[in-house]
Protein backbone atom coordinates (compact mmCIF):
# COMPACT_ATOMS: atom_id res chain seq x y z
CA UNK A 1 0.00 0.00 0.00
CA UNK A 2 1.74 3.04 -0.88
CA UNK A 3 0.75 6.90 0.88
CA UNK A 4 0.79 10.05 -0.68
CA UNK A 5 2.80 12.71 1.76
CA UNK A 6 -0.74 14.69 2.63
CA UNK A 7 -2.32 11.00 3.34
CA UNK A 8 0.78 10.69 5.71
CA UNK A 9 0.57 14.29 7.37
CA UNK A 10 -2.80 13.97 7.72
CA UNK A 11 -2.41 10.47 9.51
CA UNK A 12 0.00 12.00 11.74
CA UNK A 13 -1.65 14.99 12.47
CA UNK A 14 -4.14 12.65 13.95
CA UNK A 15 -2.28 10.87 16.52
CA UNK A 16 -0.87 13.88 17.84
CA UNK A 17 -4.29 14.18 20.35
CA UNK A 18 -5.27 18.07 21.22
CA UNK A 19 -6.41 18.13 24.78
CA UNK A 20 -10.20 17.48 24.20
CA UNK A 21 -8.58 14.15 22.19
CA UNK A 22 -6.70 13.04 25.34
CA UNK A 23 -8.96 9.72 25.76
CA UNK A 24 -8.23 9.08 22.56
CA UNK A 25 -4.42 9.27 22.93
CA UNK A 26 -4.65 7.45 26.25
CA UNK A 27 -5.90 4.68 24.47
CA UNK A 28 -3.69 4.27 21.49
CA UNK A 29 -0.32 4.32 24.30
CA UNK A 30 -2.31 1.22 25.97
CA UNK A 31 -2.98 -0.28 22.58
CA UNK A 32 1.29 0.05 21.83
CA UNK A 33 2.59 -0.82 25.37
CA UNK A 34 -0.20 -3.35 25.22
CA UNK A 35 1.28 -5.34 21.86
CA UNK A 36 5.18 -4.67 22.87
CA UNK A 37 4.67 -6.14 26.43
CA UNK A 38 2.86 -8.90 24.66
CA UNK A 39 5.46 -9.34 21.82
CA UNK A 40 8.34 -8.82 24.17
CA UNK A 41 6.77 -11.56 26.54
CA UNK A 42 6.65 -14.06 23.89
CA UNK A 43 9.95 -13.56 22.41
CA UNK A 44 11.43 -13.86 26.15
CA UNK A 45 9.08 -16.96 27.17
CA UNK A 46 9.76 -18.90 23.70
CA UNK A 47 13.77 -17.98 24.16
CA UNK A 48 13.88 -19.39 27.73
CA UNK A 49 11.44 -22.65 26.82
CA UNK A 50 13.87 -23.22 24.00
CA UNK A 51 16.73 -22.95 26.50
CA UNK A 52 15.21 -25.27 29.33
CA UNK A 53 14.58 -27.91 26.70
CA UNK A 54 18.36 -27.22 24.80
CA UNK A 55 19.78 -27.70 28.11
CA UNK A 56 18.46 -30.27 29.88
CA UNK A 57 19.00 -32.50 26.36
CA UNK A 58 22.50 -31.78 26.53
CA UNK A 59 23.04 -32.43 30.28
CA UNK A 60 20.55 -35.51 30.12
CA UNK A 61 22.52 -37.02 26.52
CA UNK A 62 25.96 -36.13 28.18
CA UNK A 63 25.55 -37.95 31.29
CA UNK A 64 23.11 -41.08 29.83
CA UNK A 65 23.95 -41.73 26.38
CA UNK A 66 20.94 -42.14 23.27
CA UNK A 67 20.35 -45.63 24.07
CA UNK A 68 20.73 -48.20 26.61
CA UNK A 69 21.10 -51.74 25.59
CA UNK A 70 19.73 -54.43 28.06
CA UNK A 71 19.59 -58.03 28.91
CA UNK A 72 15.60 -59.60 28.36
CA UNK A 73 15.92 -60.40 32.24
CA UNK A 74 18.90 -59.56 34.87
CA UNK A 75 21.98 -58.73 33.91
CA UNK A 76 23.86 -58.78 30.51
CA UNK A 77 26.87 -61.24 30.75
CA UNK A 78 29.11 -61.15 28.03
CA UNK A 79 29.23 -57.74 27.52
CA UNK A 80 32.48 -56.76 26.17
CA UNK A 81 32.31 -58.99 22.59
CA UNK A 82 28.83 -57.77 22.11
CA UNK A 83 30.12 -53.75 23.18
CA UNK A 84 32.69 -54.85 20.36
CA UNK A 85 29.90 -55.62 17.82
CA UNK A 86 28.15 -52.67 18.97
CA UNK A 87 31.16 -50.38 17.99
CA UNK A 88 31.55 -51.74 14.23
CA UNK A 89 27.66 -50.06 13.52
CA UNK A 90 27.19 -47.26 11.37
CA UNK A 91 26.69 -44.21 13.51
CA UNK A 92 27.85 -45.71 16.86
CA UNK A 93 30.26 -43.12 18.18
CA UNK A 94 31.08 -45.60 22.11
CA UNK A 95 29.54 -47.89 24.19
CA UNK A 96 30.22 -47.98 27.48
CA UNK A 97 29.52 -50.64 30.42
CA UNK A 98 27.34 -50.00 32.75
CA UNK A 99 26.54 -50.70 36.27
CA UNK A 100 23.68 -49.07 38.11
CA UNK A 101 21.70 -49.15 41.26
CA UNK A 102 20.24 -47.02 44.31
CA UNK A 103 22.02 -46.52 47.35
CA UNK A 104 21.92 -44.50 50.82
CA UNK A 105 24.80 -42.08 50.56
CA UNK A 106 25.70 -41.74 54.35
CA UNK A 107 28.59 -39.26 55.66
CA UNK A 108 28.69 -36.93 59.21
CA UNK A 109 25.93 -34.58 58.17
CA UNK A 110 23.68 -37.36 57.18
CA UNK A 111 22.36 -39.48 54.59
CA UNK A 112 20.77 -39.12 51.43
CA UNK A 113 18.93 -41.92 48.77
CA UNK A 114 21.12 -41.69 45.56
CA UNK A 115 21.93 -42.90 41.96
CA UNK A 116 25.33 -45.01 41.59
CA UNK A 117 26.85 -45.76 38.67
CA UNK A 118 29.78 -47.97 37.94
CA UNK A 119 31.87 -47.39 34.62
CA UNK A 120 34.98 -47.92 33.48
CA UNK A 121 37.42 -44.86 34.96
CA UNK A 122 39.14 -43.84 30.84
CA UNK A 123 35.03 -44.02 29.88
CA UNK A 124 34.38 -41.83 32.46
CA UNK A 125 37.26 -39.44 31.89
CA UNK A 126 36.26 -39.50 28.11
CA UNK A 127 32.65 -37.65 28.73
CA UNK A 128 33.26 -34.08 28.32
CA UNK A 129 30.23 -33.30 30.35
CA UNK A 130 31.86 -34.59 33.59
CA UNK A 131 35.94 -34.08 33.14
CA UNK A 132 35.01 -30.84 31.90
CA UNK A 133 32.88 -29.83 34.78
CA UNK A 134 34.90 -31.03 37.97
CA UNK A 135 34.84 -28.82 40.91
CA UNK A 136 37.66 -30.46 42.79
CA UNK A 137 39.66 -33.05 42.70
CA UNK A 138 41.06 -34.94 39.35
CA UNK A 139 39.95 -37.74 37.54
CA UNK A 140 43.45 -39.43 37.46
CA UNK A 141 42.85 -40.20 41.26
CA UNK A 142 39.42 -42.35 39.63
CA UNK A 143 40.40 -45.81 39.81
CA UNK A 144 40.33 -49.02 41.97
CA UNK A 145 38.06 -50.27 44.13
CA UNK A 146 38.15 -47.26 46.94
CA UNK A 147 37.45 -44.30 44.75
CA UNK A 148 34.18 -42.35 44.12
CA UNK A 149 33.05 -38.90 42.19
CA UNK A 150 30.06 -36.98 43.33
CA UNK A 151 27.75 -34.42 42.65
CA UNK A 152 29.16 -31.17 44.36
CA UNK A 153 25.56 -30.39 45.61
CA UNK A 154 25.62 -33.70 47.16
CA UNK A 155 28.84 -33.10 48.74
CA UNK A 156 28.08 -29.69 49.99
CA UNK A 157 24.71 -31.62 51.88
CA UNK A 158 26.84 -34.37 53.44
CA UNK A 159 29.66 -32.15 54.04
CA UNK A 160 32.12 -34.11 52.50
CA UNK A 161 35.55 -32.89 50.80
CA UNK A 162 38.40 -34.54 48.83
CA UNK A 163 39.72 -37.35 50.67
CA UNK A 164 36.61 -37.91 53.42
CA UNK A 165 35.07 -41.33 53.16
CA UNK A 166 31.35 -41.46 51.85
CA UNK A 167 29.65 -44.85 53.09
CA UNK A 168 27.36 -46.30 50.47
CA UNK A 169 24.56 -48.48 51.84
CA UNK A 170 22.71 -51.43 49.47
CA UNK A 171 18.82 -51.19 49.64
CA UNK A 172 19.90 -55.71 49.54
CA UNK A 173 21.05 -56.62 52.48
CA UNK A 174 23.42 -59.64 53.07
CA UNK A 175 20.95 -62.74 54.33
CA UNK A 176 22.52 -63.90 58.23
CA UNK A 177 21.64 -66.21 60.19
CA UNK A 178 20.55 -63.74 62.58
CA UNK A 179 18.33 -61.79 60.16
CA UNK A 180 18.99 -59.07 57.14
CA UNK A 181 22.26 -57.09 57.70
CA UNK A 182 22.21 -53.96 55.46
CA UNK A 183 24.90 -53.96 53.03
CA UNK A 184 27.34 -51.04 53.20
CA UNK A 185 30.95 -49.96 51.88
CA UNK A 186 32.90 -46.68 52.40
CA UNK A 187 34.97 -44.78 49.67
CA UNK A 188 37.40 -42.51 49.18
CA UNK A 189 35.68 -39.42 47.60
CA UNK A 190 38.47 -38.62 44.89
CA UNK A 191 36.56 -35.55 42.82
CA UNK A 192 33.27 -33.63 42.52
CA UNK A 193 31.89 -32.55 39.63
CA UNK A 194 29.08 -29.62 38.96
CA UNK A 195 27.21 -30.13 35.29
CA UNK A 196 24.38 -27.56 36.38
CA UNK A 197 21.42 -29.74 36.79
CA UNK A 198 20.18 -30.18 40.25
CA UNK A 199 19.00 -33.77 39.80
CA UNK A 200 22.46 -35.01 38.81
CA UNK A 201 24.49 -32.82 40.88
CA UNK A 202 22.93 -33.94 44.31
CA UNK A 203 22.14 -37.45 43.60
CA UNK A 204 24.97 -39.14 41.19
CA UNK A 205 27.73 -41.31 42.21
CA UNK A 206 30.04 -42.97 40.36
CA UNK A 207 32.30 -45.49 41.31
CA UNK A 208 34.87 -47.42 38.81
CA UNK A 209 33.68 -50.31 37.06
CA UNK A 210 35.17 -53.15 39.25
CA UNK A 211 34.25 -51.46 42.32
CA UNK A 212 30.30 -51.23 41.19
CA UNK A 213 30.51 -54.86 40.12
CA UNK A 214 31.50 -56.10 43.66
CA UNK A 215 28.80 -53.53 45.26
CA UNK A 216 26.16 -54.54 43.56
CA UNK A 217 26.84 -58.31 43.35
CA UNK A 218 26.87 -58.43 39.74
CA UNK A 219 29.61 -60.60 39.05
CA UNK A 220 31.36 -60.45 35.76
CA UNK A 221 28.20 -58.98 34.26
CA UNK A 222 26.87 -55.34 33.53
CA UNK A 223 23.09 -53.45 34.28
CA UNK A 224 23.57 -52.88 30.89
CA UNK A 225 25.67 -50.76 27.96
CA UNK A 226 25.56 -47.27 27.47
CA UNK A 227 25.83 -46.23 23.55
CA UNK A 228 26.14 -43.14 22.20
CA UNK A 229 25.61 -41.88 18.69
CA UNK A 230 27.04 -39.40 16.52
CA UNK A 231 23.17 -38.27 15.86
CA UNK A 232 21.09 -38.59 18.81
CA UNK A 233 18.12 -37.90 16.14
CA UNK A 234 18.69 -41.56 14.59
CA UNK A 235 17.16 -43.68 17.55
CA UNK A 236 15.09 -45.75 16.03
CA UNK A 237 17.47 -47.09 12.94
CA UNK A 238 20.63 -47.15 15.24
CA UNK A 239 18.28 -49.32 17.34
CA UNK A 240 17.42 -51.92 14.18
CA UNK A 241 20.85 -51.84 13.41
CA UNK A 242 22.02 -52.43 17.26
CA UNK A 243 19.71 -55.58 16.89
CA UNK A 244 20.94 -56.81 14.00
CA UNK A 245 24.60 -56.70 15.22
CA UNK A 246 23.90 -58.16 18.71
CA UNK A 247 23.48 -61.37 17.18
CA UNK A 248 21.05 -62.15 20.60
CA UNK A 249 18.15 -61.38 22.51
CA UNK A 250 18.50 -57.65 24.08
CA UNK A 251 16.26 -54.55 25.41
CA UNK A 252 17.06 -51.39 23.72
CA UNK A 253 15.16 -48.19 25.63
CA UNK A 254 16.41 -44.84 23.78
CA UNK A 255 16.55 -41.44 25.43
CA UNK A 256 12.97 -40.43 24.03
CA UNK A 257 11.07 -43.11 25.83
CA UNK A 258 13.04 -43.17 28.92
CA UNK A 259 12.30 -39.09 29.29
CA UNK A 260 9.07 -39.15 27.13
CA UNK A 261 7.38 -37.36 30.53
CA UNK A 262 9.71 -34.63 31.26
CA UNK A 263 10.10 -33.49 27.29
CA UNK A 264 6.54 -33.75 26.48
CA UNK A 265 5.66 -31.80 29.49
CA UNK A 266 7.85 -28.91 28.44
CA UNK A 267 6.37 -29.33 25.08
CA UNK A 268 3.06 -29.03 26.11
CA UNK A 269 3.73 -25.95 28.72
CA UNK A 270 5.68 -24.01 25.60
CA UNK A 271 2.44 -24.04 23.49
CA UNK A 272 0.14 -23.25 26.21
CA UNK A 273 2.31 -20.31 27.57
CA UNK A 274 2.05 -19.20 23.43
CA UNK A 275 -1.36 -19.41 23.19
CA UNK A 276 -1.32 -17.53 26.47
CA UNK A 277 0.56 -14.94 25.39
CA UNK A 278 -0.54 -14.40 22.57
CA UNK A 279 -4.04 -13.40 23.78
CA UNK A 280 -2.49 -10.26 25.12
CA UNK A 281 -1.50 -9.16 21.54
CA UNK A 282 -5.19 -9.71 20.87
CA UNK A 283 -6.69 -7.58 23.35
CA UNK A 284 -4.24 -4.92 22.60
CA UNK A 285 -5.41 -5.33 19.15
CA UNK A 286 -8.83 -4.73 20.02
CA UNK A 287 -8.00 -1.70 22.07
CA UNK A 288 -6.53 -0.44 18.45
CA UNK A 289 -10.02 -0.93 17.14
CA UNK A 290 -11.87 0.77 19.65
CA UNK A 291 -9.13 3.56 19.96
CA UNK A 292 -9.82 3.99 15.73
CA UNK A 293 -13.85 3.94 16.10
CA UNK A 294 -13.15 6.80 19.17
CA UNK A 295 -11.09 8.74 16.86
CA UNK A 296 -13.07 8.35 13.69
CA UNK A 297 -16.35 9.09 15.34
CA UNK A 298 -14.31 12.40 16.71
CA UNK A 299 -13.09 13.50 13.14
CA UNK A 300 -16.13 13.03 11.15
CA UNK A 301 -16.35 16.77 10.46
CA UNK A 302 -12.51 16.54 9.45
CA UNK A 303 -13.77 13.87 7.11
CA UNK A 304 -16.43 15.24 4.97
CA UNK A 305 -13.96 18.08 4.85
CA UNK A 306 -11.59 15.90 2.92
CA UNK A 307 -14.21 14.53 0.82
CA UNK A 308 -15.52 18.02 -0.28
CA UNK A 309 -12.22 18.93 -0.67
CA UNK A 310 -11.79 15.82 -3.07
CA UNK A 311 -10.26 13.24 -1.24
CA UNK A 312 -11.59 9.69 -2.62
CA UNK A 313 -12.82 7.07 0.29
CA UNK A 314 -9.46 4.64 -0.77
CA UNK A 315 -7.83 7.76 0.45
CA UNK A 316 -9.49 8.13 4.03
CA UNK A 317 -9.18 4.63 4.34
CA UNK A 318 -5.18 4.68 3.71
CA UNK A 319 -5.45 7.55 6.49
CA UNK A 320 -7.10 6.00 9.16
CA UNK A 321 -5.35 2.22 8.05
CA UNK A 322 -1.91 4.28 8.73
CA UNK A 323 -2.75 5.58 12.27
CA UNK A 324 -4.13 2.08 13.32
CA UNK A 325 -0.94 0.89 11.86
CA UNK A 326 1.66 2.84 13.11
CA UNK A 327 0.88 2.30 16.62
CA UNK A 328 1.44 -1.79 15.60
CA UNK A 329 4.28 -1.17 13.67
CA UNK A 330 5.85 0.80 16.71
CA UNK A 331 4.62 -1.46 19.56
CA UNK A 332 5.75 -4.56 17.79
CA UNK A 333 9.07 -3.22 16.97
CA UNK A 334 9.70 -1.93 20.36
CA UNK A 335 8.61 -5.57 21.88
CA UNK A 336 10.69 -6.96 19.09
CA UNK A 337 13.99 -5.10 20.75
CA UNK A 338 12.68 -5.37 24.36
CA UNK A 339 12.43 -8.87 23.98
CA UNK A 340 15.47 -9.77 22.09
CA UNK A 341 17.36 -7.66 25.00
CA UNK A 342 16.05 -9.25 27.53
CA UNK A 343 16.36 -12.93 26.14
CA UNK A 344 19.69 -12.58 25.42
CA UNK A 345 20.70 -10.83 29.00
CA UNK A 346 18.06 -12.85 31.21
CA UNK A 347 20.63 -14.53 33.51
CA UNK A 348 22.84 -11.19 34.12
CA UNK A 349 19.45 -9.85 34.88
CA UNK A 350 18.19 -12.53 37.06
CA UNK A 351 21.63 -11.80 39.13
CA UNK A 352 21.06 -8.44 39.43
CA UNK A 353 17.93 -8.96 40.69
CA UNK A 354 18.58 -11.26 43.22
CA UNK A 355 21.38 -9.34 44.08
CA UNK A 356 18.71 -6.45 44.51
CA UNK A 357 16.33 -8.01 46.30
CA UNK A 358 18.45 -10.57 48.20
CA UNK A 359 16.14 -13.56 47.15
CA UNK A 360 16.63 -16.67 44.84
CA UNK A 361 14.48 -16.67 41.91
CA UNK A 362 15.23 -19.91 40.15
CA UNK A 363 15.96 -22.49 42.63
CA UNK A 364 18.01 -25.25 41.20
CA UNK A 365 16.18 -28.20 43.09
CA UNK A 366 12.55 -26.77 41.42
CA UNK A 367 13.76 -25.87 37.48
CA UNK A 368 16.63 -28.53 37.41
CA UNK A 369 19.24 -25.90 36.25
CA UNK A 370 21.11 -24.08 38.39
CA UNK A 371 21.31 -20.85 35.68
CA UNK A 372 18.30 -19.43 33.62
CA UNK A 373 18.80 -20.32 30.20
CA UNK A 374 17.94 -18.74 26.95
CA UNK A 375 18.02 -19.20 23.43
CA UNK A 376 16.54 -17.41 20.40
CA UNK A 377 15.51 -18.85 17.75
CA UNK A 378 15.13 -17.15 14.67
CA UNK A 379 12.57 -18.07 13.39
CA UNK A 380 10.54 -17.99 16.30
CA UNK A 381 11.41 -14.30 16.50
CA UNK A 382 10.20 -13.76 13.07
CA UNK A 383 6.69 -15.28 13.71
CA UNK A 384 5.98 -13.68 16.92
CA UNK A 385 6.80 -10.17 14.84
CA UNK A 386 4.56 -11.24 11.86
CA UNK A 387 2.36 -12.64 13.97
CA UNK A 388 2.11 -8.52 15.97
CA UNK A 389 2.19 -7.33 12.70
CA UNK A 390 -0.57 -9.12 11.09
CA UNK A 391 -2.99 -8.36 14.30
CA UNK A 392 -2.61 -5.13 14.00
CA UNK A 393 -3.38 -4.59 10.20
CA UNK A 394 -6.38 -6.68 10.90
CA UNK A 395 -7.31 -4.06 13.71
CA UNK A 396 -7.18 -1.33 11.59
CA UNK A 397 -9.55 -2.59 8.83
CA UNK A 398 -12.95 -2.62 10.32
CA UNK A 399 -11.99 1.50 11.66
CA UNK A 400 -10.32 2.52 8.41
CA UNK A 401 -13.61 1.21 5.91
CA UNK A 402 -16.11 2.25 8.44
CA UNK A 403 -14.26 6.04 7.90
CA UNK A 404 -14.55 5.41 4.57
CA UNK A 405 -17.92 4.60 4.35
CA UNK A 406 -19.07 7.87 6.24
CA UNK A 407 -21.37 10.17 3.94
CA UNK A 408 -20.38 14.51 4.03
CA UNK A 409 -23.63 15.68 3.41
CA UNK A 410 -24.68 13.48 7.38
CA UNK A 411 -21.55 14.68 8.80
CA UNK A 412 -21.58 18.24 7.67
CA UNK A 413 -25.71 18.54 8.77
CA UNK A 414 -24.66 17.72 12.11
CA UNK A 415 -21.11 19.49 12.38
Amino acid sequence: MIFSPVERMVAFRYLRARRREGLISVIAAFSLAGIALGVATLIIVMAVMNGFRHELLGRILGLNGHLGVYAPRGDLADFDPLAGKLRAVAGVVTVDPMVQGQALASAGKGAVGSVVRGLRPDDVRRRALIAGNLRQGSLADFEGEDAVLIGRRLADRLGLGIGDRLTLISPEGTVTPFGTVPRMRAYRVVATFEIGMYEYDSSFVFLPLAAAQVFFRTGDAVTGLEVLLDNPDRTAAASRAIVGAAGRAVRIVDWRHANAGFFNAIEVERNVMFLILTLIILVAAFNIVSSLIMLVKDKEGAIAILRTMGATRAAIMRIFFLCGASVGVIGTFAGFLLGLSFALNIETIRQWLQGLTGTELFAAEIYFLSRLPARVDAVEVVAVVGMGLALSFLATLYPSWRAARLDPVEALRYE
